[in-house]
């Protein structure tokens, strides 16, 4: 899997708080983001699959 660019424009105070975040956490500000949306799309992809599992088992109406 190849790797593309992308470029942000966003708040400076928004900034600040992602590099103290990253800090904390001994990151660079690009790996931070990058995990952060890979955990996001995680958690999206599988709340997805709970709800199909869900609709799949739920009682049929009436």
């Amino acid at each position: 899997m190849g790797s593309t660019v992308l470029s942000l424009r966003i708040d400076g105070e928004l900034l600040d708080r992602i590099r103290q975040h990253a800090a904390k956490r001994g990151m660079s500000v690009q790996d931070y983001v990058v995990r952060t949306l890979i955990r996001d799309d995680f958690d999206e992809r599988f709340q997805s699959s709970v709800d199909r599992t869900e609709k799949f088992y739920a009682a049929p109406p009436g």
